[in-house]
């Protein structure tokens, strides 16, 4: 009585399938998932890719309990991850290019600046951009990077290194400072913490704009949940300021803190497209260096195009290099 009682293939599991299908849903309808509950929204979009590893623990489930509804409702989010992350996993790489770019958080806590500055100098880059210095390191990137690049300016704690002349160089307002206090700080006082620059490079092609940013940090907390209020205020100022650019080649190279699929970055992703996600292989993580889980160091294009894109080997920050190919 027991046997011919026991469910049958498509019964069994029924929980699984429903897990599977929910999986799916989550990630095809990421986007609808509020922001004002604790930042859930972003917070989602933000780790998106590693819920695909969800699929296989389902799926030894679902043969654990040979149950035929939960591998066919698996389908679901297979089909929804390849859709949103399967050209990732191919190279898109070419050959060549006529400018190499990169970009790195050198960390405020890095213990060896000297040695950071070593290891970019040898990366070969034309442009190499750097955020979160300190005032006490500058001095060291300075010395370390002159050789290879004659030009150069710093702008608070970001700063661009160049083979190629640079001018209209000028700091960019992505309101670090909110409400009336501050309004009332002096310029001088706003420089020394200020996180992003605009500047042109001379090529042989033409000028190229290249922004230089580090937007806000997130912070994950029981009261405020995922907060990223000064993040996304900085990335809608930032998306505000590309938006009003007037030279059509742009680069932007920065640490945004944020993934390109966190939809704080519409404003920005609209304009610019991802030298990783074009020309890149892989998820290109750079945080944290010991073990990355997310992208939150960007390569944005508009107006050239991506040709290769890479992770440069760690340095003594908490962040890894970035490095793009673009070409005219």
């Amino acid at each position: 009585m027991r046997i011919g009682s026991r469910p049958g293939p498509w019964k069994r599991g029924p929980v699984l399938a429903a897990l599977a299908l929910l999986l799916g849903l989550l990630m095809l309808l990421h986007a609808k998932i509020p922001n004002r509950i604790g930042g859930l929204g972003s917070l989602v979009e933000t780790f998106l890719p590693w819920f695909g590893l969800f699929i296989p623990v389902l799926l030894a489930g679902a043969l654990w309990r040979r149950s035929v509804s939960a591998v066919v409702a698996l389908l679901l989010p297979v089909m929804v991850w390849l859709h949103l992350f399967g050209a990732l996993l191919s190279d898109k790489s070419h050959p060549g290019g006529d400018l190499t770019v990169a970009g790195h958080n050198v960390g405020a806590d890095n213990p060896d600046p000297a040695g950071t500055a070593r290891d970019l100098a040898a990366s070969g880059a034309d442009v190499l951009a750097l955020q979160e210095m300190t005032e006490q390191a500058r001095g060291t990137y300075e010395k370390g990077l002159a050789k290879a690049y004659p030009y150069h300016t710093v702008q608070g704690t970001v700063g661009l290194w160049s083979k190629l002349p640079l001018s209209d160089t000028q700091p960019v307002d992505i309101k670090m400072d909110a409400g009336p206090l501050g309004d009332t700080k002096p310029d001088e006082v706003k420089m020394a913490y200020n996180r992003a620059l605009r500047t042109t490079v001379t090529t042989d092609h033409g000028p190229l704009a290249v922004y230089v940013a580090h937007l806000g940090s997130v912070r994950v907390n029981p009261r405020a949940g995922f907060w990223t209020d000064s993040r996304d205020r900085n990335a809608q100022a930032l998306g505000e300021a590309l938006a009003a650019e007037q030279n059509e080649r742009v680069v932007l190279l920065g640490d945004l803190n944020g993934t390109m699929d966190d939809r704080a970055f519409d404003g920005i992703t609209s304009q610019l497209r991802s030298a990783q996600n074009a020309a890149g292989e892989g998820f290109g993580f750079t945080w944290p260096a010991s073990f990355p889980v997310a992208r939150i160091d960007q390569i944005l294009v508009r107006g050239v195009e991506p040709e290769s894109s890479w992770v440069l080997p760690a340095t003594g920050s908490d962040h890894l290099p970035v490095a793009a190919g673009i070409s005219w």
